[in-house]
């Protein structure tokens, strides 16, 4: 699809070669099939994503429903909810029936779904082997096009006493502070630190630097009696663990 850098208002169309309007409007729908009236007599659980985007959207285009734009929308990432939430404003504005408003309140209902998975994370969680630490950091690397490097502070029984980040950079590396990180650590009276950064190319496998670092660490973690349990590389599909591999 041909993409643009016009941003179209609210309920302007743009042409769309593989748009094929399922209907004259939702109003002409029985009322059972109508996304919030299914909703309301069904449940949330019995509608579709597209349906649910719908609702979102609030009104479709002259020749699309609010549902059809909801599908052309995720057709467009292989309906991937992941790879929606990555879509930026301008982005989601490039589909046809959506304007700024709609494209806000769609990463609006995006983000509030990653906090609320963000808000149980870590909360009283023990950290028993490497994919515990995958899941505790998850919220707050999903989806980022950008590198960030993140702490895990836990106590005597490895248990999470809260996750800190410690820098934020482009898409191809970010700078990790050795004073920062344990001026951190040490400041909240942590025990022992896990490392964690991702890697938004999907690629889990450590860079040299990446190991030169872990290295550095983990000898200044034993010189402050406050041990480096493990660096996670994070990414959406999976991750690295440097103790896992025999790498701490």
């Amino acid at each position: 699809m041909e993409t643009t850098d016009y941003l179209p208002e609210d309920g302007d169309s743009i042409a769309e070669p593989y748009a094929t309007p399922t209907s004259f409007g939702i109003k002409s729908w029985a009322e059972e099939d109508r996304p919030r009236e299914k909703l309301m007599q069904k449940g949330r659980a019995a509608l579709s994503d597209a349906e649910l985007i719908a609702i979102l959207l609030g009104s479709g285009t002259t020749k699309l429903t609010a549902v059809d734009v909801g599908m052309l929308m995720l057709q467009a990432v292989d309906n991937d909810l992941n790879e929606l939430a990555r879509l930026s404003m301008k982005q989601l504005c490039r589909h046809p029936g959506i304007g700024p408003a709609k494209a806000i309140t769609v990463i609006a209902a995006l983000e509030l779904g990653r906090r609320r998975k963000e808000s149980g994370a870590g909360r009283r969680l023990t950290i028993t082997c490497s994919r515990d630490i995958y899941h505790a950091v998850r919220p707050q690397l999903q989806d980022l096009p950008h590198e960030e490097f993140w702490i895990v502070l836990l106590n005597r029984a490895n248990v999470v006493m809260r996750l800190e980040k410690v820098s934020s950079g482009g898409v191809a590396g970010t700078v990790a502070d050795p004073k920062m990180i344990f001026k951190t650590a040490l400041e909240h009276l942590a025990s022992s630190i896990i490392l964690v950064h991702n890697h938004p190319s999907g690629n889990r496998q450590p860079s040299g630097a990446d190991i030169s670092l872990t290295k550095k660490l983990k000898e200044a973690g034993g010189f402050l009696d406050l041990p480096v349990l493990d660096h996670l590389i994070y990414t959406d599909m999976g991750y690295y663990s440097f103790a896992d591999e025999g790498l701490l």
